[in-house]
């Protein structure tokens, strides 16, 4: 398997005692704690990649599709049907 292009941003934010962490724009994660928070994440990133996977995916020129992005969900979805744990890929 060739290697997983970079991961997208990882943003953490706490409002009204929860937290909330974003990967880029496409997935998000919140809990009481930021264990929660990212086990949340990690389900939402398994959701796209799945879908990403099962469906494929043909981006119009029109959008601008972030082809990096997308790079990266083939990979993690490989690298995760390989049996790999993505919370090595998500949080280094």
């Amino acid at each position: 398997m060739s290697a997983i292009p970079a991961t997208p941003a990882l943003t953490v934010t706490e409002s009204g005692g929860q937290v909330c962490l974003h990967l880029g724009g496409f997935a998000r994660g919140k809990g009481a704690s930021l264990q929660e928070a990212a086990d949340d994440l990690i389900h939402s990133i398994l959701g796209v990649v799945m879908a990403f996977r099962s469906s494929g995916f043909a981006a119009s020129t029109e959008l601008c599709p972030d082809f990096e992005t997308l790079d990266f969900l083939a990979e993690l979805g490989a690298f995760a049907a390989a049996g790999g744990d993505i919370r090595e890929v998500v949080f280094g």
